[in-house]
């Protein structure tokens, strides 16, 4: 399986990098670990139930 992220995504990554580096030091990095931890999670098992909020 390939993903292919858009450049307006990337732009999108890196404004929400930026944004949460602003709130605290190292955030940002947290949040794009996070992210990219969950699409690697997408291509090693891309037929998990997804979990979905029954509020």
């Amino acid at each position: 399986m390939q993903l292919r992220i858009f450049d307006s995504a990337e732009r999108d990554l890196e404004d929400g990098y930026y944004f949460y580096e602003r709130q605290s030091q190292g955030l940002g990095i947290y949040f794009l670990d996070s992210l990219y931890s969950d699409i690697d999670s997408l291509l090693f098992f891309p037929t998990s139930p997804v979990e979905t909020c029954k509020c």
